[in-house]
């Protein structure tokens, strides 16, 4: 792919803000999704704060060479519930769950650390046998494809009780068509921000809808979500500046006291575990990235430092935010749309997002950007991502029976949505699909040329 923006290329100071801004709106519907989903007082701003460190940490660890912001991670989701819920089991405050969550990341951060140690001896070589394109490739894809259903139920839904489907739609495929149209045809820097372009064409489309339904009293035209209740009503923006509420302060010492034997037990089991899986996805998503900005980041800067920044960052961000990170497809999609690799402009998101944490306002404008418009732009990043993967498995001779069952698997695995439990571990369909595509070519590796 030929890129705008190389990695180590410094644009002008006015494009590297529009281009933080846009990587912002790309990762931000889901990097805040998942405080929504655990509750117990965790709180959006605390994860945009979180996600800007742990990104900067990663940056810092990868000598900036690595285009990709990390934020909240959705496998993740059932350790963090596990922290709290065996807190409660074993008579424990939710403060202890508090440390619960930043305990639990720091022994996920520790397995990436160890793994990176071992990279660094060993090389990366026996991880591309392991793992060779016919793997890397529909792996890649099924990222994308996993997420379309998010894409499609965002597309066609209301952000407000009562809303129109078909007024969401169009709010939806408008963004998408804005976006696409910026991104083909646009000149110069509209080229450069089709995401920003297209969200901001979307909102002021549900703005008009929710103005219009309003006037007439149809609730049904109303998919934006200004406040408590289904109107043009602005008091989330008459806000302050404040800091986030971290999550080490909502633990406090008493929280801290209160953990015990059995409680870090409980968090080996829900969080160790699940850090291998989510070190498979850091595999494909850097396979993939590199594909896209035509340079082997597990070579260089190398996978020891991406796993290390990736790791560190996860312990810092959860310190802050409660949630653990990873690096976001919706990023890398963004890149290989923008084809914008410059890391200055994911610095730059990193730094307005803890600056957006602390401004009221602006948190509850992320906030009430409506699930239709992010479905739209979702949509084009997803789709992006499944064709990456795509591209990185087409010179496969699929006439070969051993690539064409480690391909079916993954694919059949992967879009079926396999997802497979044990206890409170949880194995997401992108890591079943990547594990048995894996076992399917150790099982099939003998066969002949």
């Amino acid at each position: 792919m030929d890129l705008i923006y190389g990695i180590k290329d410094k644009p002008r100071f006015g494009k590297v803000v529009l281009f933080a801004l846009q990587q912002l709106l790309a990762i931000m519907a889901a990097t805040i999704a998942v405080p929504a989903i655990i509750g117990h007082g965790l709180t959006a701003s605390a994860a945009l704060f979180g996600a800007g460190v742990g990104t900067i940490v990663y940056l810092l660890f990868t000598k900036s060479s690595s285009p990709v912001f990390l934020g909240s991670s959705f496998a993740f989701i059932g350790s963090m519930f596990s922290a709290f819920a065996g807190a409660a089991t074993l008579g424990l405050s939710e403060q202890a769950g508090y440390w619960g969550l930043i305990i639990g990341a720091l022994m996920a951060g520790l397995v990436y650390v160890i793994i990176a140690i071992i990279v660094k001896f060993c090389g990366v070589e026996w991880i591309n046998k392991l793992m060779p394109p016919v793997i890397i490739g529909p792996t890649v894809a099924i990222i994308g494809l996993s997420l379309s259903g998010n894409a499609i139920g965002d597309l066609m839904k209301s952000s407000v009780e009562g809303g129109s489907t078909y007024v969401a739609l169009i709010c939806g495929l408008f963004t998408l068509a804005i976006t696409m149209l910026f991104s083909t045809y646009g000149k110069k820097v509209g080229r450069l921000i089709p995401f920003i372009l297209g969200i901001l064409a979307g909102y002021l489309l549900a703005t008009l809808f929710a103005i219009i339904g309003n006037l007439i009293d149809n609730p049904a035209l109303i998919v934006i979500n200004y406040g408590a209740v289904k109107a043009l009503d602005f008091s989330k923006f008459s806000g302050y500046i404040s800091l986030p509420k971290f999550t080490f302060l909502l633990g406090g010492t008493e929280g801290l006291k209160a953990v015990s034997g059995k409680y870090l037990l409980t968090l080996f089991s829900a969080y160790v575990p699940v850090a291998f899986v989510v070190f498979a996805e850091h595999l494909a998503d850097h396979k993939n990235l590199s594909a896209i900005v035509g340079k082997d980041l597990l070579k260089e800067p190398g996978l020891t430092r991406t796993l290390l920044g990736d790791g560190v960052g996860t312990i810092v961000s959860t310190a802050f935010g409660g949630c653990p990170n990873t690096t976001y497809g919706e990023s890398i999609g963004c890149v290989a749309i923008t084809r914008n690799a410059s890391t200055i402009s994911i610095w730059g998101c990193a730094i307005i997002c803890i600056i957006f944490s602390m401004i009221s306002p602006l948190v509850a404008f992320l906030e009430t950007i409506p699930n239709c418009v992010m479905g739209g732009v979702c949509v084009a990043l997803y789709g992006f991502i499944a064709v990456s993967g795509f591209k990185m498995f087409q010179s496969v001779d699929l006439n070969k029976n051993k690539n064409l069952f480690v391909a079916s698997v993954i694919f059949i695995t992967g879009v079926g949505g396999m997802v497979v439990s044990f206890g409170a571990v949880e194995i997401r369909t992108v890591a079943c699909a990547l594990i048995l595509g894996i076992l399917t070519n150790l099982m099939l590796s003998n066969e002949e040329d």
